[in-house]
């Protein structure tokens, strides 16, 4: 880990948005999914959900491990479970679906607590996410087809939210907790000693100013006898 890289992770933190997340609607096709998180991470969403069969998401993990290092993806059994949850935190959902209601997209105010619901490739977004949703947004067609990829129209809303949220300020200062920082940080930068730490119930130690342990040969003395600070992950 060059100090360069770790103020790269930390200037990463420090845009990400945690009132900004994506719901896919039974979006199965791996190569979709990971373009969608790709995206995610750019426009600084550290978390997104998806509703998909358990079959289907391992073979997705299985396909899009780098993506996962930097954008944690939550699986749900349908979308009603996925969006419940965020509803009663307040979240705005926005569901990108061609409905007699559905307004430009660029219409929306995204600086509010925000899901952008995605719809599955061929049928779009289910009935019941329809329902769940409190506005039906669509980008402007000019040409024959009536839709864009599910990866494209994940790009072209979340540009259109980065905008947004850009003229508000709200990529200038941190926006996620200390807990949710410091902790992220550390399995960034020490991915395989959060792994260990994980698996016998330690807290992560401290970090230096180069994403090295700040004192790595005391806490590894502390850890062989047992007195090294615990955490019940």
């Amino acid at each position: 880990m060059t100090a360069a890289r770790f103020q790269r992770l930390r200037q990463v933190l420090m845009c990400r948005q945690p009132d900004l997340t994506i719901v896919t609607d039974n979006v199965h096709k791996g190569r979709n999914l990971s373009a969608i998180v790709r995206t995610a991470d750019a426009a600084g969403i550290g978390k997104m959900h998806c509703s998909m069969p358990d079959k289907d998401y391992k073979a997705f993990r299985g396909t899009a491990m780098g993506s996962h290092s930097w954008v944690s993806v939550d699986r749900h059994p349908d979308v009603k479970t996925a969006l419940t949850p965020l509803k009663n935190k307040g979240y705005q959902v926005l569901a990108a679906h061609l409905a007699e209601d559905s307004v430009d997209f660029r219409e929306a105010d995204y600086t509010r607590p925000t899901v952008i619901l995605l719809g599955a490739e061929k049928k779009g977004v289910s009935a019941a996410g329809c329902e769940l949703a409190d506005m039906h947004i669509t980008i402007p067609m000019r040409g024959m087809v009536q839709s864009f990829n599910v990866s494209v129209a994940a790009g072209i809303i979340l540009a259109e939210a980065e905008r947004q949220r850009q003229l508000a300020g709200m990529y200038s200062q941190r926006r996620i907790d200390d807990d949710c920082y410091h902790q992220t940080l550390f399995e960034w930068a020490q991915p395989k000693l959060s792994d260990y730490c994980r698996q016998h119930d330690l807290a992560y130690p401290a970090l230096d100013d180069e994403g090295e342990l700040l004192d790595g040969l005391s806490w590894q003395r502390e850890v062989r006898k047992g007195s090294a600070p615990r955490c019940n992950w």
